[in-house]
């Protein structure tokens, strides 16, 4: 038998680790007890495991087929945040963004507040460069560290990366399990109260009440995507129990049983609608994954 640490579960349903509370079952999902029992897991993985990496869920649309393959659920599990010199923090992959602001703002460490905004995990931050109220991730980026398929870490510096707005590229098959970020020194009540003034403001302007992914679609040059939805006169505009948000046209909320299939549907309108009435195509920044269901035959 396995010697891992931590928690392995088959057959497991993904709708309860989605922001989206949507989602079909993965054959396998492990939560890793920290680091080096993560590198054990890998270790022991065959070669051409589909592999998906899930923190809080945000971001990503999970089909109702569900997904073939192991889920990485790094919530709880990297959970570490240790002072590596006097500006210079490490965080794991596993630690949600609003967590590692407040903790920099007690440090007083100033610069990062913006990820409060986040819905999601530091790996989901690096691996898209998630960014809100004028910051981005990899601005404070010193270093990474990430893991491949044998569970072999590596220490990679950002100009490893091919980064751009919502985007980070890179050729290994490697994935994010923890940052350094170089931060600036702060005073705790004013990095604290920034924090309060974005989470204010994010919650009158954002359905931060239902359950959604965060942006769907990522801004064009010199536009919003939330502005071009709204011409088109789609806020409120549903499918089954998706729905346009009437709060921020950029948000696509469950608003009661809503199923992957109604979301992705609703994505794709939105497009369509806007092509055709605005001349933008709009790309979607949220990771759609895993199979469709399969409908009965009726021909058996």
């Amino acid at each position: 038998m396995n010697n891992y640490a931590g928690k392995l579960i088959l057959n497991q349903s993904l709708a309860q680790y989605t922001s989206w509370r949507v989602g079909g079952k993965a054959k396998c999902c492990y939560m890793p007890k920290g680091l080096k029992d993560l590198a054990l897991f890998m270790s022991g993985l065959p070669e051409d495991e589909p592999l998906l990496w899930m923190g809080l869920g945000s971001n990503t649309l999970i089909r109702d087929g569900g997904y073939q393959g192991t889920v990485i659920l790094t919530l709880g599990g990297l959970n570490e945040i240790t002072a590596l010199e006097d500006n210079i923090i490490r965080v794991e992959a596993g630690v949600a963004c609003a967590k590692m602001a407040r903790h920099c703002a007690r440090q007083n460490l100033q610069g990062i507040e913006f990820l409060a905004g986040i819905p999601g995990t530091v790996g989901g931050a690096l691996a898209m460069n998630a960014g809100c109220d004028g910051g981005e991730t990899w601005e404070w980026v010193t270093a990474v560290e990430t893991i491949d398929r044998q569970g072999q870490i590596h220490l990679r510096s950002p100009e490893e990366f091919s980064i751009a707005y919502r985007h980070v590229g890179h050729a290994r098959e490697e994935w994010f399990v923890a940052g350094h970020f170089a931060l600036e020194q702060g005073e705790k009540s004013i990095s604290l109260q920034r924090i309060k003034k974005l989470l204010d403001r994010r919650a009158a302007t954002q359905p931060t009440d239902l359950p959604s992914c965060g942006s769907v679609f990522r801004n064009p040059k010199d536009d919003y995507a939330a502005r071009l939805i709204e011409a088109c006169g789609l806020k409120g505009h549903h499918i089954g129990d998706a729905g346009v948000s009437t709060k921020h046209a950029n948000f696509i909320i469950n608003s009661g049983n809503a199923t992957a299939k109604d979301i992705e549907a609703l994505i794709t309108h939105v497009q369509k609608e806007v092509r055709e009435q605005q001349d933008v195509l709009l790309i979607h920044e949220v990771h759609i994954i895993g199979d469709p269901i399969r409908e009965a035959c009726e021909d058996v």
